[in-house]
């Protein structure tokens, strides 16, 4: 048993009998006999205008294991620990995708990202007929607001001319007028790269303008931890580099784990804004009829991790809490799916879709009101997840499509172009002169890494050109192999032995069963969902859409691709 499975069974075991006689004395307007077996149903009745409210909290780019409840050492999250603490914390929450955009358009449609068109995609198109669940509930009588990041990156309507887009944020409306720096509003913001939206603020705001008895849907994006960070902010707190615990594909440094501490801080703030709004509504005894959702929309924004369909790129952080109806201290093991969110919302508000496309998704409802723990507590023997582009990457804005099907122990991800550079090109055309190539890997001529001239899959980081320099100027190639080389047809891993997914099984004769059943179970998921790349007519269609976002030019891959890294340095290529 592991250390943090340990640290959970003695948890559970302290706080069960605690939350048991919590669940049984509260008083509410759905209460029962006993409110453990409470059902589905009562719990979405508008019994005295007490229709649960809804705070649903989403961070930028955070894996699943920077909590402190998940036993993290150098990330400090009180808030998320409460939520755990006293509701239910999910093992193993698999996001739609490594990427922002087509990860929350399956959260918010319940459908596969490669369901949803260019409304799947990383800053394309959202058209009208992708109606969110979001739009529902609204209908259904619930006030909706949001402050932070929504649903994108993607491109909303401008005008009359974008008749078949959608004309605000599939999140809701935005409420992010009370900014730190404005006048009169003090910046109390710890580093120079956090966003300026007050968040707590903006969600006061948003409470004290409901209409009498109305239920809320807030959402609360945080634009934290994505990139960029302020280097080195982490100096002025009372973090520690010894106390970083470094993933397994990066190498262990004091450049690495400052890095990680720089991206640590960044958690914190989002937490704190969390935080801050718990216990406004517990103030406003609102707390109790409020169900709370804290995950993330994709992993971590280092090398090999966002953008890609390893653990740490897909498995982020989940906690809900509703003590009234969902009994807590209970850990749920089975894969839960970023495609379950709507359904599950959708039923717990008694809110019945009339305009949302059919959904792939499942409510966890019933679950989450159940008193089980462990596996076997969700119907879902398989979480799925994918990508198409990420950022402007490669020649003719092509994307790296990747498929992946993640059960509670493997993970089997499907490379559907292994020819191409998983990371990006490795050199893009100069931006002044169409005619020349920047520098192989981005080094430029004083010997450092220029972040947006090569491998643009991977955020611009520190990290990143700590691997690139490390290799050009001193030949060390293992981490940087890891995180841009190419990859084979199909990777296959032990994620409860491998979780940082180093030991690639597939073609294993002794993990041949294993993989065989997962293919079989990807491929039905596919067919069954009609995606492109499987079923056609157009298996090509998605580097087709437009992208909206700042676009770079590369080579063709014959000028510039090779079969792997080079052996040789910098200077003798």
């Amino acid at each position: 048993m592991t250390p943090f499975r340990i640290k959970l069974v003695l948890w559970v075991g302290k706080r069960c009998l605690a939350a048991f006689n919590s669940v049984l004395k509260s008083t509410c307007s759905l209460c029962c006999v006993a409110l453990v077996f409470i059902s589905v149903e009562t719990l979405g009745a508008r019994e005295e205008g007490k229709c649960p409210n809804i705070l649903f909290a989403i961070s930028d780019d955070q894996s699943y294991d920077h909590t402190s409840f998940a036993g993290s050492t150098f990330v400090n999250t009180p808030a998320f620990d409460r939520i755990a603490e006293e509701g239910v914390y999910f093992t193993n929450c698999i996001a739609g995708s490594p990427g922002c955009a087509p990860s929350r358009s399956a959260l918010v449609t319940g459908r596969h990202h490669w369901q949803n068109e260019q409304s799947g995609q990383h800053a394309s198109a959202w058209l009208k007929k992708h109606v969110p669940f979001i739009d529902e509930i609204r209908r259904n009588g619930y006030y909706v607001g949001r402050t932070g990041k929504g649903v994108g990156p993607f491109q909303y309507a401008r005008d009359e001319s974008d008749s078949q887009w959608r004309e605000g944020n599939a999140a809701g409306p935005e409420l992010s007028d009370i900014r730190y720096g404005k006048e009169g509003h003090e910046d109390r913001r710890p580093t120079t790269r956090i966003g300026p939206s007050d968040y707590f603020s903006n969600f006061e705001n948003f409470l004290e303008n409901r209409p009498d008895g109305a239920p809320f849907f807030f959402w609360y994006g945080g634009t934290e931890p994505h990139r960029r960070y302020e280097k080195g902010s982490w100096k002025r707190s009372d973090k520690r580099l010894t106390d970083v615990q470094v993933p397994g594909f990066l190498p262990d440094n004091d450049v690495i784990r400052g890095d990680l501490l720089d991206y640590a801080l960044e958690i914190e703030w989002f937490d704190l804004h969390l935080m801050r709004m718990l216990r406004y509504l517990e103030e406003k005894g609102e707390l109790e009829n409020t169900i709370v959702i804290v995950t993330a929309d994709n992993g971590m924004p280092f090398p090999r991790a966002k953008a890609n369909c390893f653990d740490y790129g897909v498995r982020v952080p989940l906690a809900i809490r509703f003590p009234k109806a969902f009994p807590g201290a209970r850990v749920i093991d089975d894969p839960v799916r970023f495609i379950d969110f709507a359904p599950t919302l959708l039923e717990l508000t008694r809110t019945k879709p009339e305009e949302m496309l059919a959904m792939r998704g499942k409510s966890i409802a019933a679950a989450l009101s159940s008193k089980k723990s462990g596996s076997g507590v969700l119907r879902n023997q398989y979480a799925f997840s994918g990508r198409e582009r990420h950022s402007s990457s490669r020649h003719d804005n092509w994307g790296y499509p990747q498929r992946a099907i993640r059960s509670e122990r493997y993970l089997l991800v499907w490379n559907a172009k292994p020819e191409r550079w998983p990371a990006g090109a490795p050199q893009c055309v100069d931006p002044e002169d169409s005619r020349k190539l920047l520098p192989l890997y981005g080094m430029n001529e004083t010997g450092e890494h220029v972040s947006e001239w090569a491998f643009t899959d991977i955020d611009a980081s520190p990290s990143k050109s700590h691997l690139v320099e490390e290799y050009v100027n001193k030949g060390a190639r293992h981490f940087l192999d890891l995180a841009v080389g190419k990859r084979p047809q199909f990777e296959l891993y032990d994620v409860q032995a491998d979780p940082y997914c180093l030991r690639n099984l597939a073609g294993n004769e002794s993990h041949a069963k294993q993989e065989a059943k997962l293919k079989k179970a990807l491929f039905a998921e596919l067919k069954q969902t009609n995606d492109p790349r499987v079923v056609g007519p157009d298996k090509e269609v998605f580097d087709s859409y437009l992208r909206y976002s700042p676009m770079r030019e590369f080579p063709a891959p014959s000028e510039a691709e090779m079969d792997e890294l080079p052996k040789k340095s910098n200077a003798a290529l």
